[in-house]
């Protein structure tokens, strides 16, 4: 099946070789090609170009994209989509005065999710996972991490994953898949952490190897929640199963918890809402993704992730949403494109970059997603008409998104 897509108002994204990822002033830089071409041959990127410069070619569909922007779909590394339910009386309670950790103190938080997991069928955990799922692919993720986490048992831990193998198995896009046990502590061993942890070592991770149901390891590193040498433990037995790390850190509180990520060659390191001169130069010239989430911020009314002083210092930035039931109940990565924009100061360029190539390498999946590349997966989002690609921060709350096509196929 070929796919000519003509008349293109702007072709976003455009990469003639493959890169993994772009840093500092280079986030500003966004190739794009006006009254462009894009064939797609099966699930292929296989050309690109001007329309002055297309060359004769057959093809099966044609698609006239006049006024319309095309760009790569958005790739999503950070979201907790396999949970049960909401947390809706969580969200008044915060409304009413309580506090993030009030909140958790009271049973409520983390461990009210896992509470309603661990009561709740494999099969009922998938069909709402599902839903939401459906819902991002349909607002233009085309690439998405899931992690687990709401378990906090073996038995817990091992239905969430297998719901996440699940739907890989049946969705025909990227989905990487997130080991999180060291979410939070079970009430059963809130004094005995290292009992936690040797759980997490001893029994769940060689299982959840066996099945081969993770990518990736992950903590909330953070204080009251997993400290730095506990987080190491977790990373250094992720190391020993072939899981790199993708660690929460620095949401609340800075505890030099980013260097030691880097120390042992985190993948990312995730929220950032604080950040300091030290934490900055600790990421410079490494291998680890800063990732923001900063519909976490607004959802919660914390601070944003400091992108300008981070992408001014030369670090790379991804753009995720933290899709969960208790902090950022949404899964747009629209919406967390603007306010990537609105409320971070990051230029329409920089956040796309962000939310595409940076968010692909963030995930590991930059060598076949986040750009217009030939040789990568026709993953890519077709707008309604618009004026440029300035509107989609802009227009906040408008649905913008024609069509999502995934795999050279629109869905």
């Amino acid at each position: 099946m070929r796919i000519l897509l003509t008349h293109i108002q702007e072709l976003l994204q455009v990469r003639d070789n493959t890169i993994d990822k772009v840093s500092g002033a280079e986030m500003a830089v966004l190739p794009l090609i006006k009254n462009a071409y894009l064939l797609i041959e099966n699930d292929l990127i296989v050309d690109f170009g001007s329309m002055s410069a297309l060359p004769e070619t057959n093809y099966d569909q044609k698609i006239n994209c006049e006024g319309r922007v095309v760009l790569p779909s958005w790739c999503d590394s950070h979201t907790h989509i396999v949970y049960v339910g909401s947390r809706e009386h969580e969200f008044v309670d915060r409304i009413n005065g309580l506090s993030y950790e009030e909140i958790a103190n009271r049973g409520g938080g983390i461990l009210n999710s896992a509470k309603k997991l661990n009561e709740t069928s494999e099969e009922e955990i998938y069909q709402q996972s599902k839903k939401r799922l459906d819902e991002v692919i349909s607002q233009g993720t085309g690439a998405v991490e899931i992690k687990s986490g709401y378990g906090l048992s073996v038995e817990g831990e091992l239905k969430m994953l297998r719901v996440i193998k699940r739907l890989k198995e049946n969705y025909n896009l990227p989905i990487k898949a997130t080991f999180l046990g060291a979410h939070a502590f079970p009430t059963d061993f809130k004094e005995n952490h290292q009992g936690y942890i040797d759980l997490i070592i001893n029994e769940m991770l060689p299982k959840i190897a066996e099945e081969n149901l993770a990518d990736y390891i992950d903590a909330f590193l953070e204080t009251g929640y997993f400290s730095v040498e506990e987080t190491q433990q977790i990373i250094q037995a992720g190391k020993k199963h072939n899981m790199p790390a993708k660690i929460h850190v620095n949401q609340f509180t800075a505890i030099n918890g980013i260097a030691a990520c880097v120390k042992l060659d985190a993948l990312s390191v995730d929220h950032l809402e604080i950040v300091t001169d030290e934490d900055i130069e600790a990421l410079k010239n490494t291998i680890t993704m800063p990732v923001a989430l900063p519909s976490c911020s607004f959802f919660i009314s914390i601070p944003y992730t400091p992108a300008r002083k981070m992408i001014n210092a030369g670090l790379p930035l991804a753009l995720a949403t933290d899709f969960n039931p208790g902090t950022t109940p949404s899964g747009n990565m629209n919406l967390v494109v603007a306010t990537a924009c609105i409320k971070m100061k990051m230029t329409p360029e920089e956040a796309i970059n962000a939310a595409t190539i940076n968010g692909a390498y963030a995930m590991g999946v930059s060598q076949t997603h986040g750009s217009i590349t030939i040789g990568k997966k026709a993953n890519i989002i077709i707008t309604k008409p618009i004026s440029s690609y300035y509107q989609i921060p802009y227009a906040f709350g408008s649905n913008l998104i024609q069509d999502v096509m995934i795999n050279g196929k629109i869905i």
